[in-house]
């Protein structure tokens, strides 16, 4: 998880779905749900902090006295096409705009709420009074909170705030598929893509939203889609580095997000992506070159995983994708097998643990053995 923190910090995680935000009969987001939405969240994680056996008392201390949560999105995709708004385009980082703005001023006016009723996080209460106006002077005066609206800088120094941190963009790859959304902030990989499975199955994944849109539209050629469903694989890499950046900026955290690149795609022209998202204000960036790994997470088709036409990264080693049903009875051997990194595969008990794209996985038969939401 790309995602800051001060030593014994705890990333207290939640999603707003925001394809339950839209307005599709207006085709636009509903605004005062939004505001809900994120007020409710922000109430409920605080109050998660409270309620978390903590087994480390450092983790505890720091958990208390900062007060941190990450408040995210999922379904962004989902929203813009309800509101048949191209992801990446200009009109549709208006939209990103608006609607990143008023998740992070709300989530802030709903924290400095909870501070009247229940007072500022810790870290932000001084010894005297003179300590705590200095301590809130120097929280507003931070380059994130230039950007707020003044009434939320006033009401910090007039009441503080109950969370140190507010918002942060994970990736919810597994939680965004399950309910049947786009992941994170991200744009649809495809709208049927196959997703490596723990036991190194291919899973396929088919996007409801097209079937909704052509069941609502029945003249529509399902092989010919309006503009909106752009997808991660045909957005340019600079049109992805920009969208980050327009988020980024109601981010007080850090965001998720993958640039997605071509095959073929040269080590300047990934400078110029990082060079880019640098000026456009990014805490961080991820470029991700398709085909540069001889196993990823998420592919187009299933065999996909065999990588067999790079021959000039792999021209003396044939990769093929090992599908495991069951693990059959291991055998005695002085071998670490387990999870992490550098362990021999517990599945296979042939290949070795690596970091592949954030999952520990097997180099042998691509099963992920760990691996974040």
């Amino acid at each position: 998880m790309e995602q800051p923190l001060a030593p014994y910090s705890v990333c207290n995680l939640a999603a707003v779905n925001l394809a339950n935000v839209a307005d599709k009969e207006k085709k636009a987001p509903d605004f005062d749900k939004l505001k809900q939405t994120v007020e409710i969240g922000v109430r409920m994680q605080d109050n998660v902090i409270d309620s978390t056996p903590y087994f480390l008392e450092e983790n505890r201390v720091q958990a208390l006295g900062e007060r941190r949560v990450g408040l995210g999105v999922m379904g962004l995709h989902d929203l813009l096409i309800y509101c048949e708004s191209e992801y990446g385009s200009k009109e549709g980082n208006e939209l990103v705009d608006k609607i990143f703005e008023t998740i992070a001023t709300t989530a802030y006016r709903t924290s400095i709420e909870l501070a009247k009723e229940k007072g500022s996080f810790p870290f932000l209460v001084g010894e005297t009074e003179e300590e705590t106006r200095n301590l809130r002077e120097n929280f507003v005066s931070t380059g994130y909170m230039q950007d707020m609206p003044e009434d939320i800088r006033e009401g910090v120094l007039k009441y503080g705030i109950r969370n140190s941190h507010l918002l942060t963009v994970a990736p919810t790859g597994s939680t965004g598929t399950m309910v049947g959304v786009s992941t994170g902030l991200e744009p649809y990989f495809s709208f049927t893509y196959y997703r490596s499975g723990r036991l190194g199955k291919f899973i396929e994944v088919n996007a409801d939203i097209v079937q909704e849109y052509l069941d609502n539209n029945p003249e529509q050629d399902p092989d010919h889609l309006p503009k909106w469903f752009v997808t991660a694989m045909t957005l340019s890499p600079e049109a992805h580095a920009d969208t980050q950046c327009v988020i980024q900026r109601w981010v007080d955290s850090s965001i998720s997000k993958t640039v997605n690149a071509p095959k073929g795609y040269k080590v300047e022209q990934v400078e110029q992506v990082y060079r880019r998202l640098y000026r456009g204000g990014a805490k961080g960036g991820t470029v991700y070159v398709d085909g540069s790994r001889d196993s990823q997470v998420l592919t187009l088709k299933a065999e996909e995983n065999n990588f067999s036409e790079q021959t000039e990264l792999f021209e003396d080693e044939e990769k093929k994708v090992v599908i495991v049903d069951t693990v059959n009875e291991l055998d005695k051997t002085d071998m670490s097998i387990g999870s992490e990194v550098g362990d021999t595969c517990p599945v296979c008990r042939k290949g070795s643990v690596e970091d592949i794209g954030g999952c520990n996985t097997c180099t042998n038969c691509g099963a992920q053995l760990k691996c974040g939401l």
